[in-house]
Order: C-alpha cells, then structure tokens, then sequence
C-alpha cells in the first residue's frame, strides 16, 4: 500500500477507533433510593429528591405514599430504603434506626367561609369523638358538622390521637380520608367541614383556628406555644448504604433544612 493510501487511511482509522472506544465508555448506572410512608412526609421529600436529582444526575429518588404504618412495615420488610413516619415507632418498631428531619404542626382547619375561628382542645376532641356535632352548639348556624378524619394507621392520625383526642375514640360517623390531600381538598369544598392536616400543607384553600387561642406556624411552634407538634422521621432497617445516606445528608445540610423552612416546617436545627 503506498504512502498516499496510508496518508487517506488514518484519519478513517482513528475516527473508527474513536467510536469503538466512545461505545464502550457506558454511562455510569443509576442508584435508586426506594422511599415509601406518611403521606405527610411524602410531598417535602419529593421536593427534597427534585432538588437533590439536579446536582446528582446518577440518582433515581423514588418517592411514594401509603401511610406511616405501610411504610415503616416495607422498611421492616426490606423492601424500601427509607420509609417515612408522622408518628414516633411503637413496640417492635423501635428496633429500626430513626433519624429526625425536621418539625410539623398539626393545623385543625376549616373552610376560609367559616367563622369559628377559635377552638379549645376540649371542644375538637367534642366534635371528633361526636359528642359536639352541630355548628350551633359553637356559635354558628344550625348545621351539622362535616368531621373528616385520617384512616387507621395514618401517622397524622396517630399524632392526632395522641396529643388531641387523649384516649377518647373518634367518633365512626367521622368521614375517613387516605391522605392529607384529600381532607384538604374536602374542608376546602365544604363550608360546614373540619377536618385536621399537616401545618406545611395548609394554604388560602383552608383556615386554620386557634387552639387554646394560639394558631399554628413556624414562630408558635418554635417558641412553644403551639403544642400539637411532632416530628417527620425517616426509618431504616439497619446502616444506609453510602449512596443512599446521600441522600439523607442532603436531607439534613443546610440547603435541604432551608427547603423544608420555606415549606413551612419547622428545621431539625432550630
């Protein structure tokens, strides 16, 4: 082969070679965080995991619902990397490892038409367990109360039960909602509903009364005043792998509290 032909060769030679290698160089494989649990937790981690996936573009942070028990039991079950919890771990539960992220209030809400704008914890634990049951036995019209609960198992329920209610059962005619959400989006729709949240989820759709003459936010709760408040935790099953306690330091650093700050949650620091 003369001179010439190798001269047009190489330039052919080392672009195939160039292609051969860039084939071969794979993209680095994605390591996915399975996360499942409170319904409460749920849509701050799922902005928290927007924001870590932008600067971490080999991580798949998936993120869903179910409730508190659900998902401390697929963390038991190992079949999640982290499960969420509104609520503190009760008997066998405690064995997993905890780790506190930040602070909630639970707001007791109503429709933003609705003029009671001040209960005492003795009353809500009236209406909740049925024994109050008419918007005129609290000053307004002769109506029936729309009550609207959490289900069994809900960690916001749970929460509920224990700081609110005090031993008394919620009443059984109490309207039962799967998630946070959707008694929000009940209270909002009904003028004549009740119902109980997390403090981070409420907006111009529902009000939040004073209890004991005291609203929630960030300042009462901070300050002590607010008492009806209990921690967001995630819950592992033994040590995190390194990539996924990734994760969870981003959770806890400076950026992830500031986040969940501007979420209207109160941050593991203050």
């Amino acid at each position: 082969m003369s001179f010439r032909h190798w001269v047009i060769l190489l330039p052919l030679i080392a672009a195939l070679l160039s292609c051969s290698a860039a084939s071969n160089d794979k993209p680095g494989k994605k390591h996915t965080v399975t996360i499942a649990g409170s319904t409460s937790v749920m849509p701050f981690t799922e902005k928290l995991a927007e924001h870590f996936m932008v600067d971490h573009k080999n991580f798949i942070v998936d993120v869903q619902g179910g409730g508190s028990t659900a998902g401390i039991q697929a963390t038991i079950n190992n079949t999640v990397d982290l499960g969420m919890s509104s609520r503190p771990l009760k008997g066998e539960e405690k064995r997993l490892n905890t780790i506190t992220i930040c602070y909630d209030g639970i707001a007791v809400v109503v429709h933003p038409d609705n003029p009671v704008g001040e209960l005492d914890l003795d009353r809500i634990r009236q209406i909740f367990s049925g024994r109050i049951s008419n918007w005129r036995q609290l000053g307004w019209v002769n109506r029936k109360i729309d009550a609207v609960s959490r289900e069994e198992g809900s960690g916001t329920r749970g929460a509920f039960e224990d700081l609110v209610m005090k031993g008394r059962e919620i009443d059984d005619g109490t309207m039962v909602q799967d998630s946070n959400g959707s008694v929000k989006e009940v209270v909002a729709t009904d003028p004549y509903a009740i119902g109980y949240i997390s403090m981070g989820l409420v907006d111009r759709k529902v009000q939040p009364v004073a209890i004991n003459g005291v609203k929630p936010s960030i300042k009462t709760i901070k300050s002590g005043r607010y008492k009806i408040v209990r921690p967001f935790l995630y819950v592992t099953n033994g040590e995190l792998d390194p990539k996924s306690r990734q994760f969870v330091d981003y959770v806890l650093s400076k950026e992830g509290q500031k986040i969940l700050k501007n979420e209207g949650l109160v941050g593991f620091y203050d």
